[in-house]
């Protein structure tokens, strides 16, 4: 998808922008958002802040995008691992996504609020499915090599899987050591909190 550069007033870049809006979308919810809100945040007039982007739903897209491009470049980077197990991949995957989840929280936060209530949103969510159903073939997988339980419906499996990564958009904070935490949420989803001695 092609898309017009736009350079921004000195002071601002598209980035910087698009950095405060995914915070007051978040904050405020994007219906509740203005492109009014947005020029306050950022210290513009509101017809300044259209030097900087076209639309808020620009900007809702482009938030939106960040999230899903990194969930789907982690993927593809454990799906091209042809040395890689079922079971190592799906663990790579569990793993690779809590690393997207801190890398990019805000624009993660946001991606799991939205409601299919525009066309961005409609298109998020379409590829939110498809990135639930390659997780649930990554389960599958797993299952038929013998790695992980095969009683349980691999779609559900990989919703309580990536349901527990989600989660951390509510409690995760700056300071978390994400590999730690990466490593701990693998461990927990694979090997379970019993001892075994």
């Amino acid at each position: 998808m092609s898309e017009r550069v736009r350079r921004g007033r000195p002071g601002h870049d598209q980035q910087s922008v698009l950095r405060v809006a995914i915070e007051l979308f978040n904050r405020q919810g994007y219906d509740a958002t203005s492109m009014g809100d947005l020029a306050r945040e950022l210290g513009l007039t509101k017809s300044a802040i259209y030097h900087h982007v076209p639309s808020k739903e620009h900007l809702l897209e482009r938030a939106l995008d960040e999230a899903l491009d990194e969930l789907t470049a982690a993927l593809d980077a454990v799906r091209a691992d042809a040395s890689a197990t079922p079971e190592q991949r799906l663990r790579s995957a569990v793993r690779s996504s809590v690393v997207v989840l801190a890398g990019h929280l805000p624009a993660v936060t946001l991606l799991l609020r939205v409601r299919g209530n525009t066309p961005a949103e409609k298109t998020a969510l379409a590829r939110r499915r498809e990135i639930d159903h390659r997780l649930a073939e990554m389960v599958r997988e797993a299952a038929d090599a013998g790695a992980i339980r095969d009683d349980v419906d691999p779609l559900l499996t990989s919703r309580l899987l990536f349901g527990m990564v989600n989660s951390m958009t509510e409690w995760l904070r700056p300071e978390t050591d994400v590999e730690q935490l990466a490593d701990t949420v693998t461990t927990l989803a694979f090997d379970g909190l019993m001892r075994h001695d």
